[in-house]
């Protein structure tokens, strides 16, 4: 299973990032914009540029947080 983020406008859906999965089911959820948990970048003092900057610089680690028995330091 693989949760990728995205928008939906317009009747179609953009993924951020591409899947790993070739081809195959998926499922589409619409998560509530009001939904507790989002991350409110203005009150870290962070645009939305900013962000996109630091997610696309940090996805070289991405195959090595999600690696197997990495998921120990969650559990901090």
């Amino acid at each position: 299973m693989e949760a990728i983020r995205g928008h939906y406008k317009d009747g179609k859906i953009e993924l951020y990032d591409k899947p790993r999965l070739k081809e195959g089911e998926i499922v589409v959820t619409f998560l509530n914009p009001e939904v507790p948990g989002k991350i409110d970048l203005q009150a870290k003092g962070i645009s939305k540029e900013e962000a996109a900057d630091l997610k696309h610089r940090l996805r070289t680690f991405e195959n090595d947080w999600n690696a197997e028995g990495m998921d120990i330091y969650d559990k901090a």
